[in-house]
């Protein structure tokens, strides 16, 4: 298995994980209402599961992964943005930066393989 399929395995996954955590940990809820996002809650984890679909689907269907990773990368990018807005640690931001970058890396990736 190369470095490519072990990324999109590695971000699907936690993506599919953080939405359950979302149905299941009460905290999870609390933390899109201290940001001031609680009305963009669901709306958020339905588009991180079909992110997390996307970059699965996306390993046989090279646009699909191009779509997702990107998607992703942004949505991520914006939870960085909310984070520093409400002064969040650098250590409570690390998980917004580590999946923005993981995805923009995926997606350059595919890219790049795309026009191979």
């Amino acid at each position: 298995m190369d470095i490519d399929r072990i990324c999109i395995l590695i971000s699907s996954l936690s993506f599919f994980a953080y939405a359950i955590s979302y149905f299941t940990a009460p905290n999870m809820k609390l933390a899109f209402k201290r940001l001031g996002v609680e009305k963009f809650g669901l709306f958020t984890i339905v588009l991180e599961i079909l992110g997390a679909s996307g970059l699965i689907l996306g390993l046989y269907f090279k646009p699909l992964l191009i779509i997702s990773s990107l998607g992703l990368a942004l949505l991520m990018f914006f939870a960085l943005v909310f984070r520093i807005r409400t002064r969040d640690s650098l250590w409570i931001s690390l998980p917004a930066t580590f999946y923005m970058c993981l995805n923009a890396w995926i997606f350059w990736q595919a890219i790049q393989s795309a026009w191979l």
